[in-house]
């Protein structure tokens, strides 16, 4: 039981410190865009490399997994993370005439450490043993949203205290996260995850029409949770004009607060995944709307906030329900998801960088701009939240078949 409890331990510290890598960064996008001189298309090539990192690292587990000793990997990955870190937080003293390229490597060496978490936390936690699986992968992944919240609150709270320019120091203090982590898995008996040998699964299970419903609705999923935790603290700022401070704090925070309140309450009393999915979707593109054509600060900042309990189990739902629809598919179904989660993760807020600097430099939407008095900014980042808002439209109609689907199967089996 200690010796689970201790497993247990290292995979929430390894989820915080997923929060860490997904989320710190953002927060500090705008600083620098203004202290380094970064376009909004390179702060969302990061967000880009970030994820599609960690889509790799799924890839190459989904069809390789006999190749890798799973003992050695999970102990591995925080390490990974404690080196990325660090270089992300001395980018400056690395390559001072370019610390962009800095930056990306030490994102790459985090997010690939991130995408080792994200295939082996999952089936780590469904091997041990528990009357509620369903509800400890729920609590897993609840943790990463209070980690979120967490590091957003810290986060502000320091760079308030020690100012925008010295960001370096939260970044290397970020560091001690992954490096717990590492000192608990080493001390922790780790269980091999089922079908870890099996690489020829994939194959098999990538012929089946269900994995490829499972895939698009957590592709649609992590695409819609994503995308407004690593905009919303930009958009608050500069496309509402709300102070950073209280962007971060009320809004990435509150998001990150309402993503872990949404996991915990299904993790004590959730039931029927099916239909929180739909009408999570639906929540979650009333929100995206909401906050980009809303005139008031005010409701643009609960929208954004509230978009995190609409999507909170986008993610581990549809892992909960390829897991129960495809049981022998083991680490190799967890990998698929992860890799259909990250692509989305990665396309869509690179998508939404990439709009906003088009419409910046469109002289229709300048004159527009001039017309509603706002900046070409400010409706230039409202055109790319609608834009996003799209993929969560797009999952209300994934996730209604794939509920059909799952329904249908049940009774067949009855």
């Amino acid at each position: 039981m200690k010796k689970n409890m201790q497993l247990k331990a290292a995979c929430y510290s390894m989820s915080i410190t997923m929060s860490i890598v997904a989320n710190l960064p953002p927060i500090l996008f705008l600083t620098f865009r203004s202290l380094l001189g970064l376009s909004y298309s390179e702060l969302g090539l990061l967000v880009l490399i970030n994820f599609s990192t960690q889509l790799v690292v799924d890839l190459i587990f989904s069809f390789f997994s006999d190749r890798f000793n799973i003992t050695k990997t999970i102990r591995l990955m925080p390490w990974l993370a404690f080196v990325g870190v660090l270089i992300y937080a001395f980018a400056p003293f690395i390559l001072a005439e370019n610390p962009f390229l800095p930056l990306l490597l030490g994102t790459v060496i985090f997010s690939a450490a991130a995408g080792l978490a994200e295939v082996l936390l999952s089936p780590i936690i469904a091997a041990l043993p528990s009357d509620n699986p369903e509800r400890d992968m729920s609590k897993l992944h609840s943790i990463y949203a209070w980690g979120v919240v967490g590091v957003v609150i810290a986060a502000t709270l320091l760079l308030r205290m020690i100012g925008n320019e010295n960001w370096v120091f939260l970044m290397a203090l970020s560091s001690f996260v992954p490096l717990t982590s590492a000192i608990l898995f080493a001390g922790a008996e780790i269980p091999v995850p089922a079908q870890a040998e099996k690489s020829s699964g994939a194959f098999s299970l990538l012929k089946k029409s269900g994995v490829w419903l499972c895939a698009g609705a957590i592709f649609l999923g992590g695409a819609a949770e994503i995308t407004m935790s690593q905009w919303a603290s930009g958009y608050l700022e500069q496309g509402l004009g709300i102070p950073k401070a209280l962007g971060d704090v009320f809004g990435a925070a509150m998001f990150g607060a309402t993503l872990g309140l949404g996991r915990t309450l299904y993790a004590k009393i959730g039931k029927n995944i099916m239909r929180v999915l739909v009408f999570g979707a639906v929540g979650a593109s009333a929100c995206y709307i909401l906050a980009a054509v809303t005139p008031y600060p005010i409701i643009g900042l609960f929208a954004c906030a509230f978009t995190g309990f609409c999507t909170s189990m986008m993610w581990p739902g549809s892992l909960v329900v390829a897991a129960e629809r495809f049981p022998s598919g083991g680490v190799v179904i967890y990998a698929i998801m992860a890799a259909a989660g990250d692509l989305g993760a990665s396309v869509v807020p690179q998508l939404v960088g990439w709009v906003t600097d088009a419409s910046m430099a469109s002289a229709n939407i300048i004159s527009l701009a001039a017309q509603l008095s706002m900046s070409a900014e400010q409706l230039a980042m409202r055109i790319a939240l609608l834009v996003g808002a799209l993929f969560p439209l797009a999952a209300i109609f994934v996730f209604y078949v794939l509920s059909r689907k799952t329904a249908k199967d049940r009774k067949r089996n009855i």
